[in-house]
């Protein structure tokens, strides 16, 4: 691995809690290996077609895929039928993304854009805003955080609706940490853990069958914290579904799904 595709986290790796450390971290390496971790069939017949069916049942045409990464969810997106827009903070990830929807047939739309000033490069309404793959956690930042959903607002329609998920980090800083790898992080050869949780940091390590390492310094985010966010910045209604289900015991979901209306 040469020096360009060498993750950084200095002397304290658990120390790192900047939301802008991310672009460090998804080196071109770990982008190389994204879709080995996630494995887009699996992932596919885990999650079903809960996510399209939300977004049909709601009329929605045109979709901002805010957290596109190597192209999953709005490949899926378009092979649905859905007008999608795929923006990302990472330049590496929006060229495999690119690559992997042309792939599958798709010219990709793509905008390299920081959420937290995404009207600045995006000059248009949607319908939905979807923010998959427990991405929104890369935010440290209490301002960065209400600054990224104000600006998702603002990208909606009047009607709009915003899917963002996240892993249930309340299970992981209460119970410890446990996954069934059923849903998101489907590839059966990777192995991914924690190496360190408190209450304002979990940093995971991601071990490749080649014995390559990375790691994700993400933060923890409570489910009821991140309802209460939503509600805040103006979101009228708020549905959680745990492990894409609507009814489920709190510690038992791996990730919760908020489905947050704006009308």
């Amino acid at each position: 691995m040469n020096q360009y595709e060498k993750q950084d986290f200095g002397d304290n790796p658990i120390e790192v809690r900047e939301s802008d450390h991310y672009e460090e971290e998804y080196v071109p390496g770990f982008v190389d290996k994204w879709d080995e971790l996630i494995d887009w069939e699996s992932r596919a017949k885990s999650e079903g077609d809960t996510i399209i069916n939300i977004l049909k049942e709601r009329g929605v045409k045109k979709v901002l895929d805010v957290a596109t990464g190597t192209g999953f969810n709005s490949v899926r997106l378009l092979q649905a039928g859905f007008d999608v827009v795929s923006a990302d903070g990472s330049a590496e990830m929006l060229v495999k993304a690119f690559d992997n929807a042309r792939d599958h047939g798709y010219l990709m739309r793509t905008v390299q854009a920081d959420w937290r000033w995404m009207n600045k490069d995006i000059h248009d309404k949607f319908d939905a805003i979807v923010c998959l793959g427990n991405s929104f956690t890369h935010l440290f930042d209490e301002g960065d955080r209400r600054k990224a959903l104000a600006e998702f607002y603002a990208l909606l329609k009047h009607d709009g609706v915003l899917l963002l998920d996240q892993r249930n980090y309340d299970a992981i800083l209460d119970d410890g940490y446990s996954s069934k790898h059923a849903h998101y992080y489907c590839g059966d050869t990777v192995s991914v853990f924690p190496e360190h949780v408190d209450e304002g940091l979990a940093r995971f390590k991601y071990e490749f069958s080649d014995g390559s390492v990375y790691n994700l310094n993400m933060f923890p985010l409570r489910k009821d914290y991140t309802r209460q966010l939503l509600h805040e910045v103006g979101f009228q209604e708020i549905n959680t579904l745990g492990d894409f289900k609507e009814t489920y015991k709190e510690d038992e979901p791996d990730f919760f799904l908020h489905v947050a209306e704006k009308n």
